[in-house]
Parts: structure tokens; sequence; C-alpha cells
């Protein structure tokens, strides 16, 4: 039985002639895809491979007799010297050795040699067999990668974050020292991602999931979420990176952490511009449609329209600004009349519209305090006016109604709300 690591012959050792062994030998040293030289103790080349001389741009005549000093970087000779010295002082059996070798055209190439020695029975040297890999392109892209390290570096010290990256086998999470220092100043150690997530504020956890990375199903992904850090709650970017072997394999995970709690901060007030209304701080309708589908509506919804019945004598006899002012304190009252989380809107002129959660008696409960308190006179600059108002509601328990639906059937219950004398309130149901 063969064990394993070893390789069982067609014939005996033993049975190997010296001419076939040597043959063996020649076939491997002509056939290797690297360079293979053999070298006499004076350091001359004595045979060489067709790739050793195809990585020199020389023919394989050309090399024999060729001293290995003759095509060694200057700068790398005297390393290479030293150890072939104590081969042959015999201090050491063997080296290897990255080093430049001289090309026929003056050109260099960057290798990776590996000499060993070949002794007689009494320790003398008689040859040195030398491997030369050539190395020059690998080389290349290690100082490219080692470049572009260097230069997110010096990008990651004029902004506040850091990196992490996670092993898609072990699960195995680690951040950059950076962004430990960011989160728990300078004393801080590397975090892994239990003691990260315990600095992610809890509503964000499910903005964190690398799910989809570590089982290869998206390449990259952008999170936002907040973090704590020695400068507080702050709001973080998170760019992540699926990284895969050579088959095709997600091996891992890493993420660039950037601080953009400023950014976040303007982004916010663009949004809640484009999303208020000038005059009152009140949503517009762009604002009423956001907040319609983040409304819960598992206990039922309503939609109320509210308009003033007496707002267009207060516009021609006063002027339009004293009917801002009065927009102004109907909105301030409306708001009083709801809780602070539902949603209310000026449409535009006197017409308000109020998003809530809730059934048939909450709708009924919420208009007739609308009502009550548009009922009350405004002072004004120029005297006190009377503005009033009528409301028209119209609620379900269905968890998927348009807004437009709604609006509608609320309109028209609004309408049957100034039928009745105005100054009221008409509340219905949806009908599916």
């Amino acid at each position: 039985m063969t064990r394993p690591g070893n390789v069982t012959p067609l014939h005996g050792a033993s049975q190997i002639s010296p001419e076939e062994r040597i043959k063996l030998f020649d076939n491997a040293f002509e056939a290797a895809t690297f360079g293979v030289v053999l070298v006499d103790p004076s350091g001359r080349i004595i045979t060489g491979n067709r790739s050793l001389a195809a990585m020199l741009g020389r023919s394989v005549d050309d090399l024999p007799g060729i001293e290995f000093k003759d095509i060694t970087h200057p700068d790398d000779l005297d390393a290479d010297l030293a150890l072939f010295k104590e081969i042959l002082e015999g201090r050491r059996d063997g080296y290897k050795l990255d080093k430049r070798y001289l090309k026929a055209d003056g050109s260099t190439i960057e290798a990776c040699l590996t000499v060993t020695a070949m002794r007689r029975s009494s320790g003398e040297v008689v040859r040195l067999l030398a491997q030369v890999e050539d190395v020059t392109e690998l080389r290349r892209k290690d100082r490219e990668l080692a470049e572009r390290a260097a230069q997110l570096e010096l990008a990651m010290e004029a902004v506040r974050g850091g990196f992490w990256h996670m092993d898609v086998a072990t699960r195995r999470f680690e951040t950059s020292d950076r962004l430990s220092h960011f989160i728990g100043g300078q004393d801080a150690a590397r975090m892994d991602l239990a003691a990260y997530m315990e600095k992610v504020d809890p509503e964000d956890h499910r903005a964190t999931d690398l799910t989809p990375l570590l089982e290869g199903n998206v390449d990259k992904a952008v999170a936002e979420y907040r973090l704590s850090t020695t400068e507080g709650w702050r709001w973080m970017r998170c760019d992540r990176r699926l990284l895969r072997d050579a088959s095709g394999q997600p091996f891992r995970v890493i993420g660039v952490v950037i601080d953009f709690t400023d950014e976040h901060i303007r982004r916010e007030e663009l949004e809640s511009d484009a999303d208020t209304d000038s005059l009152t701080g009140l949503f517009n309708r762009r604002g009423l449609r956001k907040r319609f589908i983040q409304l819960p509506k598992s206990s039922g919804c309503m939609v109320l329209t509210v308009d003033l019945d007496g707002f267009k004598e207060i516009n021609d006899q006063w002027g339009h600004a004293a009917g801002d002012l009065v927009l102004i304190e109907t909105a301030q009252r409306i708001r009083a009349a709801v809780r602070p989380s539902d949603a209310v809107c000026r449409l535009g002129g006197d017409e308000f519209v109020v998003l809530l959660e809730g059934d048939g008696p909450v709708a009924q409960r919420v208009a007739e305090r609308i009502v009550a308190e548009l009922a009350a006179p405004i002072d004004l600059p120029e005297g006190t006016v009377l503005a009033e108002g009528s409301v028209g509601s119209a609620w379900t328990i269905n968890p998927s109604p348009t807004l437009e639906t709604m609006m509608r059937r609320a309109d028209k219950c609004r309408y049957e709300a100034k039928g009745k004398g105005k100054k009221t309130a008409v509340v219905c149901e949806l009908s599916d």
C-alpha cells in the first residue's frame, strides 16, 4: 500500500540506471516553466534551461561561462555573494533570495532565487542548482496594492471613520485601528462584530445586515446607520464590497465607514423643505403622500379634509397679510386638536388635510375637536375675525386604500357638512 505523500515507482529505484537518472533529470531540467541553472563553485554558469534564457533575453547557447555576478543587479550583488560564500564555507546548504537580474538589453527583471548545494560525501561543493522564478509582475501588483493602501490611508486621515473586514468562511469580523479609535478613543482595541454592533443604534441594526454579501447574492452594497462614537451619535455611510477568489467563491467582505452626519443633516433639511409648506410649516402635498405611505393601517386609518368657511371674506376685507395670519393660526389649532405623531398638511389656500390611524369613533372625535378649535375667534392687528371650518372625514379598516380615493370620499363628506350650515363635521366609512 502506498502511504500518502509517497509515489510508488513503476520499477524499483535500484532498477533505474545512472543513464536513465541523468535522462530524467535532463528532461525535468529542460521542461521546467521556471529558470533552472547549474553553477560551478566559482559562480560561473555551466548550463541553463530555455526558460532562464528567455527570462534573461538571451539564447541557451549564450548562458554557459557567464558569471552570475555579471547578470545580477549591482544593488543586490552583495547579499547574493554573502549567501553564496556561506554555502562554499559549509555554513549552509542553500538559500532563498529576492533579487533583480540584468537582461541582455540592460533592463531588469525581479526574481525569486532558490539555491541548493550539490556536495561530495566529503562536503565539498561540486555544483550549485538554482531555480529562478520571474516575479516581476507579481511584485508590480504588490507595489500597486501597497500604493493604493497608502493613498487610501492618507484619504482616510482627512475623514472620520475607518475600515472593517469579515472572513466569509469563519465569520470573523475585525475593525481597523482607525475605526476603533474613532469609536472608543486612542486606547481602544480592535472590535469584533458583537462589540461593533453594540455601538450601532438598535433601530438601525437591520441596515447593517451582511447576509446578501456573505451568501454571494450581491457584490456591493451601501448602508447608512447611526454609530456611537467619541463625538456622540454620528450618521455613518458604509460601503461594503465582496471579494471573491479565483474560482468566484466569496471569501471576504470589506467595509469602508465614513462619518457623513453633516451631509445627512443637510439632506434632511432639503427633504423637509421640499415636503413642507413654507407659510405654515405643515406638510405640503408631497409630504402628505410620503406620510400616507408610512401611516400604520393595522387598526384602521382616516383622512380628514378641512377648509375655512369665512376665509374669502377675511382676505377681501383685510387683505392677504391678514389672511396669512389666519392660515398660520388655523394650522396651529389643527395641530393642537390631533396627536404630535399625526400628519397635518396644507394643500393650498385654506385647504387642509389630516392623516390619522384609527377607526370611525376616533374619526368622529377628532373631526369634532377640529371644528371646535376653529370656531374660536382669531385676534388680528386689524381686529377680531371668525374663520371657522367644515370637516369631512373618510375612514376604513381596509389596509390598502389609496390616498386619492380617501381624499375624494372625505371631500364629499366636507361638502355635505357645508350643506348642513357649515361649522360642522361629517364622518363616513369608505366602502370597499
